[in-house]
């Protein structure tokens, strides 16, 4: 049994928005996994084989992007960039979702190929690892003429998210609601377009017509990247209990916008964060970072609660075993500090002083993945291998 102890944190964060902060400095990790969460001095006569230690910096749950266009491989037809998976590790992110294959050249657009797609993203993503970072792809994206023994075997065969509806040819209610009823059979997150058309082919998608589809996710409630009004977004928080999501290639204002909507519905744990990159806009490794640090220096939200946001909450939504720092949980982990010259103390500071923090380790399964991140400015207090 392989062991690992991260002790002498300053600060954990727990990814449950309703808890966010745990009464601890120490972490023990077993075979991959959180076996125990308590004080340092608990810990001081256990035998493990490394020893970290935080240096009184922040540790939180790995960050998880919502929504992400990959295609196969560490690679974006889209922008052309070799890496940018493996990338966004080093902004903190561990786990990350396809939002749909869309931008494969000669995407197929009949049923047959659009199944065999989804099937065969999300089988080679099963067995690669960008970064150690875990991607779930094969998002399917609907096209006319699926089936539901397509939905069953794509099932079967491990797809578990359904693209953002709106980007293939299936649009709205009359084709979509059947297919959402069999993604759902099968176990399947139902995501939709939100806001203003995207790219060609795609379409404006309203609130109405989202609940017209009846999805888990309301994708980039913000914009991708133009967004819906707030108007819009006020009356999918009263009317709904989908989750919303904001992303980095999107409208800032609106999301803040959405953020001080959701603080006063009360309805933060509804909240989930993504790049929605790549895109036009571009490929943004600590875009996840990005959002939790606007959404909480622009408006009244804690930094703890915007990393659950980007953590637990996702998790949640998902059906994900990670996003939490609890016993049993997958032990991926970010360790972050304030970055030299903020005027944040801790991550904490910094993330509500608007500064992205600088990571110093990102642990997935219980194995160092990075050691110091080469994309966040350097963290004052940096996590050390101990002898």
């Amino acid at each position: 049994m392989s062991t690992r102890l991260v002790k002498n944190i300053g600060t954990i964060i727990s990814g449950d928005i309703t808890n966010p902060i745990l009464n601890a400095d120490a972490i023990l990790i077993e075979d991959g996994k959180i076996a125990a969460i308590g004080f340092s001095q608990d810990f001081a006569e256990r035998q493990v084989d490394l020893a970290i230690d935080a240096q009184q910096s922040t540790v939180t749950p790995g960050l998880i992007d919502s929504h992400c266009h990959v295609v196969l491989g560490d690679y974006s037809p889209r922008q052309h960039q070799i890496g940018f998976l493996e990338s966004e590790t080093h902004g903190g992110v561990t786990s990350i979702i396809s939002a749909g294959e869309v931008h494969l050249q000669g995407r197929p657009k009949d049923p047959a190929g659009t199944k065999a797609l989804a099937i065969l993203a999300a089988k080679a993503f099963s067995n690669f690892r960008p970064g150690g970072a875990k991607v779930i792809g094969g998002a399917v994206i609907l096209e006319k003429g699926l089936t539901e023994a397509d939905f069953d075997e794509m099932g079967r065969e491990g797809v578990r998210v359904v693209g953002e509806i709106g980007l293939g040819s299936v649009k709205f209610a009359q084709d979509a609601v059947p297919m959402v009823k069999w993604a759902r059979k099968n176990g399947m997150t139902v995501l939709m377009h939100t806001g203003g058309t995207s790219i060609p082919g795609s379409d404006t998608v309203t609130a109405d017509q989202v609940m017209s589809v009846d999805p888990d996710v309301a994708c980039h409630v913000n914009g991708g990247p133009t967004s819906v009004s707030v108007e819009e977004i006020e009356k999918l928080i009263k009317q709904t209990r989908y989750a919303l999501e904001l992303v980095h290639c999107g409208n800032i204002k609106t999301m803040v916008d959405a953020v001080n909507l959701g603080i006063e519905h009360d309805v933060l744990e509804r909240f989930i964060i993504g790049n929605d990159a790549p895109s036009g806009t571009g490929i943004i490794p600590l875009g996840i970072l990005r959002v939790i640090c606007a959404a909480s220096s622009l408006t009244s939200l804690e930094p703890e609660k915007a990393i659950c946001m980007a953590t637990g909450n996702t998790a949640k939504v998902f059906n994900l075993d990670c996003g939490f720092i609890r016993e049993g949980c997958p032990a991926d982990l970010t360790i972050m500090d304030s970055p030299m010259g903020s005027v944040g103390k801790t991550a904490l500071d910094a993330i509500k002083a608007g500064d992205v923090p600088g990571v110093s380790m990102v642990i997935i399964d219980g194995e160092i993945r990075v050691n110091v991140s080469r994309n966040t400015p350097p963290a004052s207090r940096k996590a050390k291998i101990l002898a």
